[in-house]
Order: structure tokens, then sequence, then C-alpha cells
């Protein structure tokens, strides 16, 4: 009469090495299985980084700080100034030339044809002026919206760092999880030991990054 003999294998611990560096390791303690992930002083500086710098910016994202504020308000000044000498450059020099025009021929400014051309020139350049206070508050609505285009785009960055980081220890550890059960599928027909340990296994028992 034939007989199978059942035996137990042992857990094969895995480990997971990048150029001689230990990325991801594993190890079954009773029956939970648990995975650790070792980011060496550069990775660890980064994502420690992004994490502290997440914490202190998401909760005040929308709020702006009277240095901010001040910024804004100085990008305006510069952007009204420039708008102010640009009218003045513009209509100066035709208020300057229809005076000198009309001194010349008349000796006064007592003239109507020179009341109507002034009055066209100021009625033009008030004109500018109403477009240039219009310009202001679409300008500060710009810079506005612009300061928290680059607040979200700095979280969405810090983010991304943390989810690249999230990723390659996933894929480490399940990379030394592969590694133990591959040693472990080749030691016997029958195993009374319980069965390899999978993706999903792993994820719900890993533990914490250290």
């Amino acid at each position: 009469m034939s007989k199978t003999t059942t035996y137990a294998i042992p857990y094969a611990n895995g480990n997971y090495s990048i150029n001689g560096e230990e990325k991801a390791s594993t190890k079954r303690s009773g029956g939970t299985v648990y995975g650790n992930y070792t980011m060496n002083q550069y990775e660890k500086a980064l994502y420690d980084y992004a994490q502290k710098t997440l914490a202190q910016i998401v909760p005040n994202v929308n709020l702006f700080s009277n240095d901010t504020l001040n910024n804004i308000q100085e990008q305006l000044n510069a952007y009204q100034n420039q708008g102010q000498n640009m009218i003045n450059n513009m209509y100066a020099p035709l208020l300057n030339n229809l005076k000198n025009d009309i001194a010349s021929r008349f000796g006064n400014f007592d003239n109507s044809m020179f009341l109507n051309n002034l009055n066209s020139i100021e009625n033009s350049r008030s004109n500018a002026i109403a477009q240039l206070a219009e310009s202001l508050l679409s300008k500060r609505n710009e810079l506005v919206n612009d300061e928290l285009s680059n607040r979200y785009n700095f979280i969405n960055l810090l983010s991304a760092i943390q989810n690249q980081s999230n990723s390659n220890a996933m894929n480490a550890i399940s990379a030394a999880l592969n590694l133990a059960n591959s040693v472990k599928g080749t030691g016997s027909n029958n195993s009374s030991s319980s069965s390899p340990i999978n993706l999903q296994t792993m994820l719900s028992l890993m533990s914490a990054f250290l």
C-alpha cells in the first residue's frame, strides 16, 4: 500500500535589494506577515519634507498673509504707475503741441477751435484713466489667481512626491513577497503550512514604512 507523506515548509523571509542596498523585506510571525520598506537618507528627507510642508500649507492655502497682500499691492502700484506714465507720455505732447500751435497763430488760447480740440484731448485722456482703473481690478484678480495657482501646483507636486514614495514602497515589498513565495513553492508537493502570501494579503498586513 502506498503512503503519502505530508510535511510543512517554513515560510521563507523575502528581501529585495537595488544595487546592493536592501529596499524591502518581509517576515512572518505567527499568522501575520510583515512588510518593511527602508528609505535611504535622501528618500526619507524628501518624504518627510513633503509630508511636513503639506501639513503646514494645506490648512491655510486660501489665506493670504500681510506679506503676500503687500506684495500684490506693490505689483498693482507698479502696474498703475506704468499705465499713468503711458497716458501722460501720450497726451502731454498733444496738449503742448496744441498750445504752441494756437499761441503761434493767435497769440493767446482764447479761441473756440483751441478749446474744442483741448476738450477732445481731455476727454480721451479721461477715458484712458477710467480704463486704467478698470484694468487695475482685473490685474488684482489676475495676481490673486496666479498666487493661488502657484500654491495648488506646489501642493500637487508634494502630493506626487508622497504618492511616488508610497508606490515605490508597495512595489518593493511586493517584489520581496514574490521572492519569498517563489522559494516556498519549490520545497514540497504537499504543504500543510498556509498558502503563499499574495499581494492582497500584503496590502492588508504590511507594517508602517520606516
